[in-house]
């Protein structure tokens, strides 16, 4: 699983940040910045969910990676 952000469409709200700050930040525009963009464990797969699941501009998504 990968997660995605658009910052096109980011209002820089930071709940994103408040779910998982380990695997997100945001930059010097307020904007999210992906830090994990693959999360490895169950827990980080749960908090990257809830993160999704959480951002009021939608700009956050999962995507299944393809097996190699």
């Amino acid at each position: 699983m990968r997660i995605l952000a658009n910052t096109s469409v980011c209002i820089g709200a930071g709940q994103c940040v408040f779910t998982d700050p380990e695997a997100f930040d945001q930059d010097d525009s307020g904007f999210v910045v992906v830090l994990r963009p693959e999360p490895k464990t169950a827990a980080e797969t749960a908090r990257a969910k809830e993160a999704v699941n959480l951002c009021p501009s939608r700009a956050l998504s999962l995507a299944e990676v393809p097996a190699s």
